[in-house]
């Protein structure tokens, strides 16, 4: 497991509200935007997710960690549809989304980037951000077809639109550049741009700093941060950099063989002995414990 160094900041207090949830104390007695009760999903005899609860206000920044193959990403599938749960509930804006497709919870409000890029590498930044404008375009092919007012009107606001998503990450200058041949942290960027662009309540970021240096590590925290102030959407996201994680995320939840083990702040969830040993295993001292037959070289 990684070191753990928090970037400094004021960390905040949460709250329980109705149970199993916490919150940042800000929120408390607000509606939630994301529910999921008692979520789990089964492939075969195989449990993959079991009993996962999660509750998300708005302007929260909540991280969803764990080793590789705990189930995080079986989570987000879950929460976007991907897979339809085997049990469980989850409401989206306090509506239950059961039998709900991956495009309906999408205009539902929620969206999300991929652990592999997933751009279309031959279209240009800005259709690549138009694309993801979908849910607030609704002329008709034969308008497009035929170029009539409406079109154009619509199409000068896609416009716009995607340049002043795309200024937020300083990336209006490439605005006509094959999305394929940006720089892979530019990619990543870009892909969060285009989740934005469907106006969610929720945005789920899967692994955002994967391939990214140190320096853009950085911009991307300055980044998350700023688009949960100003856009007043939740955020939860799944990352191995835990300079990231506990830098910007103010409740976490630990995930571990697809059960929630332990949920908390950054301090908290720094110094929880359960959540070093599912990263790091028991300690030595226990390993002989267990096994007093190794010590002194010599099995019996």
């Amino acid at each position: 497991m990684t070191e753990i160094k928090a970037k400094k900041k004021q960390e905040v207090k949460l709250v329980s509200v109705p149970s199993p949830y916490i919150v940042p104390e800000r929120n408390a007695g607000e509606p939630l935007v994301l529910e999921a009760t008692h979520l789990g999903i089964d492939f075969g005899g195989l449990t993959a997710v079991d009993d996962f609860n999660l509750g998300m206000s708005k302007n929260e920044i909540t991280g969803l960690i764990g080793p590789n193959g705990a189930g995080k990403t079986t989570v987000f599938n879950l929460l976007t549809k991907v897979y339809q749960q085997t049990r469980g509930t989850i409401f989206l804006g306090g509506k239950d989304t059961i039998g709900m497709s991956t495009t309906q919870m999408n205009r539902a409000g929620i969206a999300r980037t991929f652990q592999n890029i997933r751009l279309f590498d031959s279209l240009s930044v800005e259709d690549n951000v138009k694309i993801g404008l979908h849910n607030s375009i609704d002329y008709g092919m034969w308008q497009g077809v035929f170029r009539t007012p409406a079109y154009r009107k619509q199409e000068k606001q896609a416009h716009e639109k995607a340049m002043e998503l795309l200024s937020i990450f300083d990336m209006q200058d490439e605005a006509n550049v094959p999305a394929g041949s940006l720089p892979y942290g530019a990619q990543r960027r870009l892909e969060i741009v285009r989740a934005l662009a469907t106006e969610p309540k929720v945005l789920l970021l899967d692994e955002p700093a994967a391939g990214m240096n140190p320096s853009e590590t950085s911009e991307l925290m300055d980044t998350i941060s700023k688009i949960r102030d100003d856009f007043g959407i939740a955020i939860l996201l799944i990352e191995h950099d835990m300079n990231l994680v506990m830098g910007i995320c103010e409740g976490i939840v630990v995930l571990n063989f697809g059960r929630i083990i332990a949920k908390g702040t950054p301090s908290e969830i720094q110094n929880n002995p359960v959540v070093v040993e599912a990263y790091l295993g028991k300690n030595k001292e226990n390993k002989e414990e267990k096994n007093p037959g190794k010590k002194g070289g010599k099995n019996r």
